[in-house]
This record gives C-alpha cells, structure tokens and sequence, in this order.
C-alpha cells in the first residue's frame, strides 16, 4: 500500500522511514511523552510499535504518519488514525517530542488528519481517547469540535472520549 504525504502550512505527514526509528525510540522512551499514553518504551519495544505503527497502514488502510517539520526537516513526532482491535470507533492520536509541544503541532496536523479521514477515507464518527488529565490534548479536541461523549476503561484506567463532529464548518479556523 502506498502511504500518502500530506501538507499543511509547516508540516509533512509522511510515511515513516528507517532513519526515523532513533528520534522514535526516543520519544516513546520519555516518561515526559508517555506520561499519559503508555509505559515508556526501551529500544526493542519501540522497534515493536515502530513496526505496527507502519503495519497498521497495511491492516486498516490508515495509520499514522510521521510529523516532520518542513522549514528544518526535522522529525516532531506521530499523527494519525488508528483503529486498535477491540476499540468502538476510529481514533485520532498523537504524540509529540518536548521540542514541539506548544507550538500548534498537535492541532495542525490532526486537523489534516482529520480532513483526509473525512475526504478520503470516508471515515465518520472519528474519536480521540484522552487521559483525563492530559489538559494541552483536550484542548486540542475541542480546538477541533471534538465534545466529551463518554469514557473507555482501558488497562484500568478510565479514560475520557471526544467525539468529533462529521464535518467541520471551518476547517482552517484554529
């Protein structure tokens, strides 16, 4: 399957390549990063969910792209949908290297997530699944449409459902 590049004002959304893998394991090795995602992962976990970050791709037809930041070429993180087995609905997620956060990353590129999944995919009640406390990633929901629509209980741990609407009325508005 051929994983298409999408562009927005500063980002690429691409397919992941090998060179990449180092600033990945980095990054899901942070606590800071994983704080509200996952455990941190060493190496040769990272190598595991590196290699079904770009399955998915194959499984679903969608996945995640690798967020790199045009002006420097620099790798900034993941954006994407997932579909993980046993989950309701097609989810938006992200994940972002420290260097990034603040900066409106997360709400550019999930909102060309967001658009592609719309306009190409065809997908319809899209979801993000949110630690409760992780306040920048609601944020960023709700920047988007996206309300509150439930909980998922998850590893024992609750977490929030965002919901988002179908169609966006302004899809450049921030």
């Amino acid at each position: 399957m051929e994983i298409p590049t999408l562009r927005t004002e500063r980002l690429l959304l691409r397919p992941f390549r090998a060179a990449d893998f180092d600033s990945y394991a980095a990054m899901n090795g942070s606590v800071e990063v994983m704080r509200y995602i996952r455990d941190t992962e060493d190496r040769a976990a990272a190598f595991r969910s590196f290699c079904a970050v770009i399955g998915h791709w194959t499984a679903r037809g969608y996945g995640m792209w690798a967020l790199e930041e045009t002006a420097r070429g620099a790798f900034l993180g993941t954006a994407g949908l997932v579909r993980w087995e046993g989950r309701p609905a097609v989810e938006i997620g992200y994940a972002l290297a420290p260097a990034a956060w603040g900066k409106g990353y997360a709400t550019e590129a999930v909102r060309e997530a967001l658009r592609w999944a719309r306009e190409v995919v065809g997908a319809r009640g899209l979801t993000a699944v949110i630690h409760p406390d992780n306040a920048p990633s609601i944020k960023v929901a709700e920047r988007l449409g996206a309300t509150r629509s439930g909980a998922l209980a998850v590893k024992d741990q609750s977490l929030l459902v965002y919901s988002f609407a179908d169609s966006m009325a302004d899809p450049s508005a921030t």
